[in-house]
């Protein structure tokens, strides 16, 4: 926890790691996360280096894995997860867990090959059979030759009892005399032929041509490729062609996807071979199953029986096939989670060492990394202990270094949201004061000023101590949903938010809206009664009344804790919450920028910028509090010295603060205190003579002390830690405009002072900090704008609805009956409202006072992070 307030001290190593023990020590490395590895063969490619086999090996098993997982995902199952911690896998098993990989691969594609070829056969099977036994009826074939004409007409009218059945007919006319083309396109026309001897001959002609043996075609089509398959067949053949269309009584189970499926049976009687080459040229581009039909009915049965056994083999088959599947499934789920942990784990280990550099002898590999000075014990002891089977001992020590380490900061559980925060703004530089200790208070106690209510914060603060106490559970960590996942990262966060947020809402003597009578009212409306002369008509005109401190008798007293809960019925309720948060809002936003202030002087104590405590900080501290800290002043001078009587005489606040930045007097406006012209023109005048220093104090030192380091006399290395926050005195030491020394050692590299870049920097920072007091003060009336809009939305929102729905039924049976709705349109309201699109806006609002008007005094934030190589994303 010592690391919250400053970053730990973080050194830059050097490890000798032998090399028959590389592998095991950097995989106990990553076991523990205790140093982050810089790459050693930035200039080397990729796949020049020394390990870049065994991560293709890696690779490719990875790629096997994502077969396996997708087979148990395809089948319906769920890998479990792996038991207890594993271990990254020595590098002879490698080889081992390849060949058991590739033989559940091999197995599992052979097996999957066989299934789905066995049902495409089984699917073929109840295909021909539904094509046998769907019954197509070609009525021209069926009827008597010899009364076919008298019965009924060669296509059956539309809407008739067999509208299924699709007859396309057209003669060939040129093979026919003319007379008889003629006397067959009636039919086509939905006319009968003429009668008599020449019409009967012509039909008996056409009736033996298409009869003929050889002349079917049957098969199965999607139903959707149904109609254009008739229209084609129509189109090309010139109707030369009989044609049945039905679809299956049962669904088919499709051998790909395995869902139910309607298909559309046909049958096609045709005359002429070139007519069937037509039609199943046709039928293979529609992609359909065309089966054999045999016409006689005899043999048409007999096949169905042999297509019915058929079936029943390949069901049984089918069965042990599948049960063969799910053995090998069961054993790849359990095989699986743990190889996919240490392949992982495996690959990690490779991508290090590859950052590693071979000795000249090649006996060990030179590695570097970042580590915490606090971990080198425990580093060291690890190292000895993997490479004690190698009969040589890895070494690590300290080594110098020129750029700014990482920056490292152990959280918990609890402190984990807070930091979160603040390194969403910017990681801090190294060992920068780190403002989350603070956060921790000053962003809930913000948060609630603008959220108070005792109702809201303790519906809140049970939300967040539920998933407190559930966090342990594994369900409730393995929750995917983002939303789920933003609000239980920030549980703790969300507690003391909903805590404060109570606290608050008693002081504001608010409870979803409603005021509470904890203690006895300090006032008496009694005497304001007696001394007003109230009639019982004026009472009855004016339900709610206007509260007079200045008429004695009334102000009994101070409420013992918050707002006293007979401004609730007041009319100038709003007049008395806005004067008083109005005021709460500078207080609380001018001590929170004063306070960041402070924080800078660690900083520079810390570092040794001590030029910088008498440049800078002070000349803000005067400004700061010479202006607004006597804005302050007043205020609380004013709660003390005037009172409910003389408050219709007492001075403006707001007339004093103008005329202190115009240097005049108004005589309708009296000082609150004697001498007070005086001391707001000493303020200001002290306050406007603070800008210069700031601006020219600490280019002018450095100029000075850059000229004093170029004397010809002997300069010492100086090991402080001067320049890690600031980029001109950066640039004076030799880093460069963006590097720091921090506390490394080594001889400084001589740079060239330019004055012009200082002043510029310098400039920059006085007009934002300047220009930034006014607009920061301002921004923290977002403090009183909030709270009233909460305030005034949950007043709202109860006289919309509660309060409707109170007054809708005076019995307790009808009562009771509407209120259950309203009620729970009032909860919806409320949670959705004002927990969640307001606890939102003074969420992020909040934010913003920190990141902008309390950060900004001493927090640059542009560090990085300490990324310790870990296993604990593989894990």
């Amino acid at each position: 926890m010592g690391s919250m307030f400053r970053g730990e001290e973080v050194v830059l190593v050097q490890f000798f790691l032998p090399t028959s023990a590389a592998y095991s020590c950097v995989s106990q490395l990553g076991e523990l996360g205790l140093a982050e590895f810089r790459d050693l063969n930035a200039s080397v490619s990729a796949f020049q280096r020394r390990f870049v086999g065994d991560v293709r090996r890696c690779e490719e098993l990875e790629k096997t894995f994502m077969f396996l997982q997708e087979e148990v995902r395809r089948a319906g199952l769920v890998l479990p997860p792996p038991e207890g911690r594993l271990l990254a896998p020595p590098p002879r098993d490698l080889l081992r867990i390849q060949e058991e990989t590739d033989r559940l691969a091999r197995e599992l594609r052979d097996v999957r090959g066989n299934q789905q070829s066995l049902r495409a056969q089984l699917h073929q099977l109840q295909l021909h059979s539904a094509v046998l036994g769907q019954g197509h009826h070609l009525p021209l074939a069926a009827a008597p030759m010899d009364g076919l004409l008298e019965r009924s007409p060669l296509l059956q009218p539309p809407g008739g009892p067999h509208q299924d059945l699709r007859v396309n007919l057209l003669l060939q006319a040129q093979n026919l005399p003319c007379s008889w083309g003629f006397l067959l396109f009636w039919p086509s026309l939905g006319l009968r032929p003429p009668p008599g001897e020449q019409g009967r001959c012509a039909c008996l002609t056409f009736l033996s041509m298409v009869a003929r043996p050889g002349s079917f075609v049957a098969g199965a089509v999607k139903p959707t490729k149904a109609a254009a398959l008739e229209r084609l067949l129509w189109r090309a053949c010139r109707g030369f062609l009989i044609a049945s269309f039905r679809e299956t009584e049962q669904q088919l189970e499709d051998p790909v996807t395995g869902e139910p499926a309607t298909w559309m049976t046909f049958l096609i009687s045709y005359w002429g071979e070139q007519i069937g080459q037509k039609i199943r040229k046709i039928t293979d581009c529609f992609h359909c199953h065309v089966f054999p039909f045999v016409e006689q009915e005899e043999g048409r049965l007999g096949t169905l029986q042999q297509l019915q056994q058929q079936s029943l083999e390949l069901q049984e088959v089918l069965g042990e096939t599948e049960r063969f599947l799910s053995q090998v499934l069961g054993r790849v789920q359990q095989l699986l989670p743990p190889w996919q942990v240490q392949i992982r784990k495996m690959k990690a280990v490779y991508l290090v060492l590859n950052q590693c550099s071979m000795s000249a002898t090649h006996k060990c590999l030179i590695a570097e990394g970042w580590c915490a000075s606090s971990d080198l014990p425990t580093l060291q002891q690890v190292l000895q202990d993997s490479s004690s089977e190698a009969g040589v001992s890895a070494v690590v020590h300290r080594i110098p270094c020129r750029e700014m380490p990482p920056t490292l900061i152990r959280t918990n559980r609890f402190t984990a949201g807070f930091q979160g925060i603040v390194d969403a703004y910017g990681v801090g530089r190294y060992q920068e004061v780190n403002p989350a200790p603070y956060t921790i208070i000053t962003f809930p106690f913000l948060f609630a000023v603008m959220f108070g209510d005792v109702g809201h914060g303790l519906l809140m603060f049970l939300f967040a101590l539920a998933m407190v106490l559930a966090e342990n559970r594994p369900a409730v960590k393995a929750a995917q949903n983002e939303i789920w996942q933003t609000f239980f990262s920030g549980r703790y966060l969300l507690l003391l938010m909903g805590l404060f947020s109570v606290y608050t809402g008693f002081i504001y003597n608010e409870c979803f809206s409603r005021a509470t009578t904890i203690f006895p009212s300090g006032w008496s409306v009694a005497a304001m009664a007696t001394q007003s002369g109230w009639s019982d008509a004026f009472l009855a005109e004016h339900p709610l009344l206007t509260l007079d401190p200045a008429v004695s008798g009334v102000f009994l007293g101070p409420y013992p804790f918050g707002i006293d809960p007979v401004w609730s019925l007041a009319v100038n309720h709003l007049t008395f919450l806005n004067s008083f948060k109005m005021k709460m809002s500078i207080i609380l936003g001018v001590t929170h920028m004063t306070f960041g202030v402070v924080l800078g002087v660690f900083n520079h104590v810390h570092f040794g910028q001590w030029h910088r405590l008498l440049l800078e900080t002070l000349p803000e501290l005067i400004f700061l509090l010479g202006l607004f800290g006597y804005l302050v002043f007043l205020v609380i001078y004013k709660w003390l010295c005037c009172s409910a009587t003389s408050a219709a005489s007492a001075p403006s606040l707001l007339i004093h603060f103008i005329n202190m930045f115009l240097f005049s007097h108004s005589p309708t406006n009296q000082s609150l205190f004697p001498g007070q012209e005086v001391v707001q023109s000493a303020l200001v005048v002290l306050a406007l003579a603070t800008v210069p220093v700031l601006l020219l104090g600490t280019p002018l030192f450095l100029r000075w002390q850059h000229r004093r380091s170029l004397r010809p006399t002997g300069r010492q290395p100086e090991e402080d830690k001067s320049g890690i926050l600031d980029s001109s005195d950066a640039s004076v030491a030799g880093w460069g405009s963006d590097e720091e020394k921090v506390g490394c050692l080594g001889d400084r590299e001589e740079a060239e002072f330019v004055l012009s870049e200082v002043l510029m920097h310098q400039a920059i920072h006085t007009i934002e900090f300047c220009l930034g007091c006014i607009s920061n003060t301002a921004s923290y009336l977002r403090l009183w704008a909030l709270s009233l809009a909460h305030a005034q939305l949950s007043e709202v929102l109860w006289a919309m609805v509660m309060r409707v729905g109170l007054r809708m039924g005076h019995e307790l049976g009808v009562a009771a009956v509407v209120l259950v709705p309203i009620f729970a349109a009032f909860a919806g309201l409320t949670v959705a409202i004002l927990l969640v699109m307001e606890g939102l806006s003074a969420f992020l609002h909040a934010l913003r006072l920190h990141w902008v008007e309390f950060q900004n005094k001493f927090y640059l934030g542009s560090g990085y992070k300490l990324s310790p190589f870990t296993f604990a994303e593989e894990d």
